[in-house]
């Protein structure tokens, strides 16, 4: 990372350069004001027809015109900023304006007049369903997969990574339509379904809980919002952590930190079960939901998992084959299609089958890691994560302006950045999956767009405007008022406001691309801190 920002060194040495050669340039041609405007204003004092232009007009006229000067200097600077803030917001409003880059229709997400959900019988069908992601069109996922997973049933997904076991309960989230086939509930197509109602009757509970900086209470909430205390409790009883709750201080009131560091593995994971089961969901979604556990809470939370998928259609993706020997059904997955299937029992009599080689790898790690575990200490610490990327910048006039103007253009950018952070949030929230597959709108850049983008624009609205307003009416009222004076004088000395441009033109030019440059390498450093947090 220290690497990746050296090179923003040379970037921000290269921006001084043009700004002192800038200043330098706007310290020169105010002067030459000053000379060239008592000069000239000398001259016409002392020909025939100017006798009444008096020392007093050419100390009110000069003066007007080199304030100008001062104020044009600082618009050069604003421009940029300017220049960002339309970038920004552009950037801003295309997030606002994105619609969704798969097929699913925002209609069919929240429309009422669908087909219910809520009397259905459980059975899931893939039906010849082929898939290839967004970013990664050329390389196909799934491959003509078939498969069924029965109604109050269990049905497990093994198979060697990359195979396509997350891919099916992505697709069954409706997060992507696949390429061709369909996908069935009950012999209908999933698309008949309504897709909001679809996922409030789906527990999901993956490898990696996600837990807010919140209260357990609350975090159980989010699995159904108008959730009564007593449901809580219960869907805490029968995910296994209901006891361990009541242990701590302040019970379902105990804060779980931020991604819930205050917790351990097997604690997070009992609790991102609750929230799952709180909404009594028919369906049931465990994505390798103990492979990242120690052996004792693996037992803890497997016993949890195994009395959550009782009467529930239940879809498995297991890392340790030994979670699933009790489940009903077995598809072992190959390249993005069903190789083998079948019952533990039948696919360990399978003779050099790709199951029963897997068990028999899986006893030896299992061998070797009880060995180790014998002989080594665990050590369970986690960092506070600190971002280096959230700035806080403070802007001060150095001249004295309205208290009145400030706080205007203040309240005015705060309820302009307000709206747009709140608008461009809410439509985030309204994207699938594979629209943050792109590119362009990894989680850094996503962020950007929240904070420093929105900043950007209430930067320019909260202060510059008021500096550019102020310039631009100066001038304005200063030129009329030299003209009525002395036309020949405003004239001479308002020629200087050309160069003045020209060199402002070409200052703005210049920091825009040098912080293009400088962003380019910021960014790649920050590809590079993101890879660790």
């Amino acid at each position: 990372y220290e690497r990746e920002l050296y090179s923003t060194r040379w970037s921000n040495i290269r921006q001084g350069v043009v700004f002192g050669i800038f200043t330098g340039w706007i310290s020169l041609i105010t002067y030459l004001v000053y000379a060239i405007g008592f000069i000239v204003g000398s001259i016409l004092m002392s020909t025939e027809g100017h006798h009444s232009l008096n020392i007093g007009d050419i100390l009110v006229i000069v003066p007007i015109f080199a304030r100008c000067l001062d104020f044009f200097g600082l618009i050069g600077s604003l421009f940029q900023s300017f220049s960002e803030a339309r970038g920004a917001a552009a950037a801003v409003f295309r997030l606002i304006d994105e619609g969704n880059d798969t097929s699913i229709n925002e209609t069919d997400v929240w429309k009422e007049d669908i087909e219910s959900i809520y009397n259905i019988n459980g059975d899931i069908e893939f039906d010849n369903v082929d898939f290839n992601y967004p970013s990664r069109k050329d390389a196909p996922v799934l491959r003509n997969l078939s498969l069924i997973a029965r109604a109050g049933q269990t049905t497990a997904l093994v198979g060697s990574s990359g195979c396509g076991k997350s891919t099916c309960i992505s697709l069954f989230l409706r997060y992507y339509e696949p390429s061709s086939g369909q996908i069935m509930i009950d012999g209908r197509p999933i698309t008949d379904y309504n897709v909001k109602q679809l996922r409030q009757n789906i527990g999901v509970v993956s490898q990696e809980p996600i837990l807010f900086g919140m209260s357990i209470y609350e975090n159980i909430r989010f699995g159904k919002v108008n959730a009564t205390q007593a449901e809580i409790e219960q869907a805490a009883r029968e995910a296994n952590a209901h006891h361990f709750i009541m242990q701590l201080p302040n019970k379902y009131a105990t804060l779980v930190g931020e991604r819930g560091i205050q917790l351990s593995g097997g604690e997070k994971q009992r609790i991102a079960l609750a929230r799952a089961l709180v909404k009594q969901p028919t369906f049931l979604l465990l994505d390798e939901a103990t492979s990242a556990l120690d052996n004792v809470n693996e037992r803890i939370v497997q016993e949890a998992l195994d009395r959550a998928c009782k009467g529930r259609t239940t879809i498995v993706i297991a890392h340790r084959l030994t979670t699933i020997q009790n489940a009903h059904h077995i598809y072992v997955l190959d390249n993005g299609t069903v190789i083998e299937q079948g019952t533990h029992e039948t696919l360990i009599a399978k003779e050099g089958g790709k199951y029963q080689g897997m068990v028999k790898r899986s006893q030896i790690g299992r061998i070797d890691n009880d060995k180790d575990d014998m002989i080594s200490i665990e050590e369970a610490t986690e960092e506070d994560e600190k971002s280096i990327f959230e700035r806080y910048r403070t802007f001060r006039d150095n001249q004295t302006v309205d208290v009145n103007k400030y706080t205007a253009f203040a309240i005015a950018g705060s309820k302009l950045t307000q709206r747009i952070r709140s608008k461009a949030f809410a439509c985030l929230l309204h994207q699938e999956v594979a629209y943050f597959d792109r590119p362009e709108n990894s989680s850094g850049a996503i962020c950007a767009r929240l904070s420093s983008d929105a900043s950007a624009v209430q930067e320019m609205t909260v202060t510059r405007l008021g500096v550019i307003f102020e310039a631009l009416s100066l001038s304005f009222f200063g030129f009329l008022f030299g003209c009525f004076i002395s036309w020949q004088l405003t004239v001479i000395v308002f020629g200087f406001f050309f160069i003045l441009c020209i060199v402002s033109y070409g200052d703005v030019y210049l920091r825009i691309w040098l912080n293009q440059q400088s962003a380019s390498i910021i960014g790649r450093a920050g590809t590079v801190r993101l890879g660790f947090s």
